[in-house]
């Protein structure tokens, strides 16, 4: 099943929703299409069902960071480097965020993908306003509207990851330094 996820995301990711068929992600696989409507009853199901994890993973590690036994300059660091590390070695994460850009900004897909991405996808941003808060009061954060530093930092990390899965020479991304740099003082 995992193989079929995996399958499935690349296809959704570099061809749309619409445009990626069963026999697709079978063909790709080696495998019947009755194998994959063995476990789903549809591409759809299989596409919210994506949306709904990479959503959740998303959500866990951002209160995963919340929670950890840092100050916040040091949390918005391991986080930045943590990104940037994944960004480069995790395939599965370029091409999630991808999916979830393209999920975001479509009104045609299915209405539970649609339900899910409304009701999850502003936690990691409010977490990280919370974040910013705290290390402005420490005097280590940079000054500026938390809300919006949140956004700057979340569409700076999606952003490379998509920039990273469009194009296929892209050897490298930026260094991490570089956001560390413009997010603390």
């Amino acid at each position: 099943m995992e193989q079929i996820r995996q399958e499935a995301l690349r296809q959704f990711a570099t061809k749309g929703l619409f445009a990626t068929k069963i026999k697709d992600i079978a063909d790709a696989l080696g495998i019947a299409q009755g194998l994959i409507y063995h476990y789903y009853q549809s591409k759809e199901d299989i596409y919210v069902e994506l949306i709904g994890n990479a959503l959740d993973k998303m959500n866990s590690g951002v209160s995963m960071l919340q929670a950890m036994d840092l100050r916040p300059h040091e949390k918005i660091r391991a986080a930045i480097e943590q990104f940037f590390y994944t960004i480069e070695t995790s395939e599965d994460y370029i091409q999630t965020s991808r999916l979830i850009a393209q999920a975001a900004n479509s009104v045609a897909i299915p209405e539970e993908a649609r339900a899910l991405i409304e009701e999850k996808r502003d936690m990691p941003y409010q977490a990280m306003a919370k974040i910013m808060v705290e290390g402005q009061r420490e005097g280590t954060i940079i000054d500026g509207d938390p809300n919006e530093l949140a956004i700057m930092f979340w569409a700076s990390v999606s952003g490379l990851a998509v920039y990273k899965a469009t194009r296929t020479n892209v050897q490298k991304i930026p260094d991490a330094q570089l956001l560390i740099r413009l997010s603390l003082k």
